[in-house]
């Protein structure tokens, strides 16, 4: 009886593999939703901790490690430049270990701990080396927690639901990304260090706590086969390979609208066999060359960069424009989080229904005009506030609208290249190599967009600042109307 109950102990905590005693409650816990909040959850941990302790390390820097004034920029440029750099090159890696992975529960767990001890070093660290590491822990954590958690994504809800998927969970984590800095100001200038580390200690619990229950679906359905070897990835078999796939594929081409694009050729996907050492390693690297699937990189890039322009310059204005302290600059971050939280589902359904070109399209040259109006705002009393808050708004109206199309339509290329070439990527496809790179590419334009934005904004001032982001907007809204989705169809009729 001991023994009985010590076997479905294990089970339930999920250390042992005998999938001939369920867990205690397998069903909710490989639940799609369930999985989803897991997903989000934990990436809504790592944006938040990241940008908690962003305000708080010059103070750090100077209290605890005792550095003179004049170095405290340039160190704090340092100590985020570590973050960017571990999170760039352990992307990829973690994409490559969790393709051979049979689980992404462990890494992804193993990220949370990576985490953990990050933040134990940040709060009781008082030497630079420390708070380096534990920056560099934190970039490591990001990269494993992104690259399992959106492959873990994809494996739950398939491609034809990821849109709103990830739209959701964008709006979700996005706002834990333009809120925590002022979050963190505000709890550093009430309780110090431990009112900081505290919430921040209290949102690892519950990720914790979320991770170690979560069951991934491939796994569950092993208690409910004769032969658990038999189960393979869900919903990621090239749709060649599916029941139905015929009618899915007349079903998309039902739904393409106008502004949609055109599919290429099987043959742009065909990839040699004869592939340098190096692509044995990393399987992706010839999907590269697909424009397409760089244009999604440089979507994902630019809204990043956004994110962090918001990020760096939102309480900058805030207190030189209306004198606000820290408290009510955080108050600015609520009309672009709630736009982008309530909207975001909503794009993510049209990036399903209508595809990711017109949504892609649409967001960013929204988001153009929005951009150049914010040099309208200027020094004042309640009028400019509002009229801040309310461009503020429309700003989060725009980030909703481009938080799903990169990560669709690269899952949609990979799929595809996964189609053609099923031998060449094995059982379990590219995907967690995909989103190893798509986080690589996210966090670097989480990084350049505080210091591209801070020093753009010193120098040609908050207005040209805006001017050259929306430019940059203008740029891809092109790009994703060229690449994104396909050759327009309205190209595809000039030529006939």
């Amino acid at each position: 009886m001991a023994k009985s109950t010590w076997k479905k102990l294990l089970n339930t905590l999920q250390i042992s593999t005998d999938y001939s005693e369920k867990p205690a409650g397998l069903q909710w816990r490989s639940n799609t939703v369930f999985i989803v909040a897991t997903v989000a959850i934990g990436l809504f941990t790592d944006l938040f901790l990241y940008g908690l302790v962003v305000p708080i390390l010059p103070y750090m820097l100077e209290d605890r490690v005792g550095l003179p004034p004049h170095r405290i920029q340039s160190t704090v440029s340092g100590l985020l430049a570590a973050y960017a750099g571990a999170s760039v090159v352990f992307s990829p890696i973690a994409g490559i270990l969790a393709d051979r992975l049979p689980s992404r529960q462990a890494p992804f767990l193993l990220s949370l701990l990576a985490l953990l001890g990050a933040t134990i070093m940040l709060f009781l660290g008082t030497t630079l080396p420390v708070l380096v590491l534990s920056r560099m822990l934190q970039g490591i954590s990001a990269a494993f927690v992104w690259t399992i958690g959106l492959a873990l994504c994809l494996e739950t809800v398939g491609p034809e639901n990821l849109g709103k998927t990830i739209g959701s969970i964008f709006s979700f984590i996005s706002v834990g990304s333009l809120c925590s800095p002022p979050l963190g100001g505000v709890l550093y200038a009430k309780t110090g260090y431990k009112g900081v580390f505290g919430i921040a200690f209290g949102v690892l619990a519950i990720d914790f706590i979320m991770r170690i229950i979560v069951i991934e679906k491939k796994i569950a359905r092993k208690y409910e086969v004769e032969d658990p070897d038999s189960v393979s990835d869900l919903n990621t078999t090239p749709n060649h390979q599916q029941d139905g796939a015929a009618d899915e594929e007349r079903r998309d081409d039902e739904e393409q609208p106008l502004l949609g694009g055109k599919e290429d050729d099987e043959a742009v996907y065909q990839l040699s066999d004869k592939q340098p050492w190096i692509v044995r390693i990393i399987p992706i690297l010839p999907c590269l060359a697909n424009p397409r699937l760089l244009t999604a990189f440089l979507v994902a890039f630019i809204q990043a960069l956004l994110l962090g322009s918001f990020d760096a310059t939102i309480p900058t204005v805030a207190k030189e424009y209306f004198n606000f302290d820290s408290l009510k600059s955080g108050i600015l971050f609520v009309p672009l989080g709630v736009f982008d939280l309530l909207l975001g589902p909503l794009f993510g359904w049209c990036v399903d229904r209508y595809g990711t070109k017109p949504v892609g399209v649409i967001g960013y040259t929204f988001l153009v005009p929005v951009l150049i109006l914010l040099r309208l705002p200027h020094p004042g009393g309640k009028d400019q506030v509002l009229l801040y808050g309310g461009l503020l708004a429309l700003c989060g109206v725009g980030l909703a609208g481009i938080g799903a199309p990169s990560l669709v339509e690269a899952g949609a290329i990979i799929e595809k290249y996964y189609e053609v070439n099923p031998e060449f990527f094995g059982e379990t496809g590219p995907y967690a190599q995909l989103y190893g790179f798509n986080s690589m590419v996210f966090g670097a334009g989480m990084t350049i967009g505080p210091e591209l934005a801070g020093e753009l904004k010193q120098v040609i001032g908050y207005g040209n600042m805006n001017l050259v982001l929306a430019a940059s907007c203008a740029v891809t809204a092109g790009l994703c109307f060229v690449y994104i989705g396909g050759t327009p169809r309205i190209f595809t009729r000039r030529k006939a």
